[in-house]
């Protein structure tokens, strides 16, 4: 059955008119789709349980991904994760600007700063001068809970709607000092009022605006709102408030709870206020990287296809190697992985058929029936009992083939460790 037809907006619901930047390939503002996005809560060194948890968030409906780079370790971490990801990543940077340009050397999509963690001039500019240079945009993440004492000091001692606006304004100008504007904002505060007075203050102030009257592009998030069911029933009010206002441009749930929730919540939200379309299918894939052993993108494409048809509410991987694609994505329903002309089909990450890889796509076809008619336990159960075998020797042929490191990884990590050095001082 589908879907009924989004409804008509209200014409007071309109979208404000924003800039449009590109984290990758996903265009935030400029009347794209309001996106989803979370954060990993793993150590970013730790490059498997990361990427695990990116790809279990892209299956729940996270169009971007944040994870943090706070020292050397995180930042070769993410040379390892961006070119194995399924959505664009941004580096959430804090104290140190040498993390940002670690990030950038890295690869990441965005930076995250915060105006009142980074505060010398002449670091702010490198920053933003790296970003113009490689095409990277950066978001200004102004937080109730950390301004410039200075503006502690002038706003009387309290966190205030104008406070947080002033502290955007100032960070965007050192911004365009450098002639750097590639740009999105948050004024993310615990109180409710408090951030939604601060959004509707920012999307109303002529300075974020350009020459045709569109402001920088908005991340609306209300920042440690809590664990559930609180947290999200805060989040819901200040970001559901104003998104029915016009206002945002992309969406983050902060929950203290599994970021999946997170992830989640932002997806049916933006789906319930008719801002997303309902979609039975949700296949994710891998971008491809050293040790691809298809098209991914045509794997992707055809199974999207053939899977779309079915009207099946799933949960679907193409992973371009079996080294690693059961693995991360493993939080799909349904998923293939392809290594030595052959594809590893697997059910909430265990193999359960190593198939032809000219079958590949009519296998995922098959076995998404199979799920939708009689659960996921009743086909676990089918699994065949050699595929795990068969499949971990496919894995390690592969690995030996290709190495442990077919993405170059170590030549970036050797960057930057080139370009952060033995310090790492704001």
């Amino acid at each position: 059955m589908t879907d009924p037809p989004l409804p008509e907006r209200n014409p007071l619901f309109d979208r404000r008119p924003t800039r449009q930047i590109m984290v990758g390939g996903v265009p935030v503002g400029g009347g794209a789709p309001i996106t989803v996005q979370s954060m990993t809560t793993t150590k970013t060194a730790d490059v498997e349980g990361t990427l695990a948890q990116i790809y279990a968030l892209a299956a729940a409906g996270a169009d971007i991904v944040r994870c943090t780079c706070n020292e050397i370790e995180a930042a070769e971490g993410l040379a390892q994760i961006v070119p194995r990801s399924p959505v664009p990543i941004v580096a959430d940077i804090h104290h140190q600007y040498k993390m940002a340009l670690a990030a950038l050397d890295a690869g990441v999509h965005c930076l995250r700063l915060n105006p009142g963690n980074i505060r010398r001039p002449e670091h702010i500019k490198a920053v933003a001068e790296a970003c113009k240079d490689q095409g990277i945009p950066i978001r200004i993440g102004v937080n109730g809970g950390s301004l410039d004492p200075s503006l502690y000091e002038k706003y009387g001692g309290r966190v205030t709607a104008e406070a947080m606006v002033e502290s955007a304004r100032h960070e965007l100008a050192f911004f365009r000092e450098v002639g750097f504007d590639d740009v999105k904002i948050s004024v993310k505060a615990s109180s409710v009022p408090l951030m939604v007075e601060a959004y509707r203050m920012l999307a109303d102030d002529p300075f974020f605006r350009d020459d045709e009257g569109r402001s920088v592009p908005l991340h609306l998030g209300v920042t440690e709102a809590g664990p559930l069911p609180g947290g999200l029933l805060k989040a819901t009010a200040g970001i559901a408030t104003l998104l029915n206002e016009g206002i945002g441009d992309t969406i983050r749930y902060s929950l203290t709870a599994d970021p999946v929730e997170e992830a989640r919540a932002g997806r049916q939200l933006l789906e319930s206020l008719g801002l997303r379309e309902r979609k039975g299918l949700d296949l994710i894939a891998c971008p491809s990287c050293g040790r691809a052993e298809v098209d991914v993108i045509d794997v992707a494409t055809r199974a999207q296809e053939a899977l779309d048809g079915l009207q099946i509410p799933i949960q679907v991987a193409v992973m371009g190697c079996v080294v690693n694609g059961p693995g991360e994505a493993r939080e799909a329903d349904l998923g293939i992985a392809a290594g030595r002309k052959r594809g590893h089909l697997f059910v909430k990450g265990k193999v359960v058929r190593v198939v032809p890889e000219s079958e590949m796509v009519e296998a995922l076809v098959e076995w998404a029936k199979k799920i939708n008619d009689e659960g996921i336990d009743a086909v676990l159960d089918q699994a065949d009992e050699h595929a795990a075998e068969e499949a971990e020797k496919d894995r390690l042929a592969l690995l030996d083939a290709k190495g442990d490191d077919a993405n170059q990884a170590e030549q970036k990590i050797d960057l930057i460790r080139k370009h952060v050095g033995a310090g790492t001082d704001d």
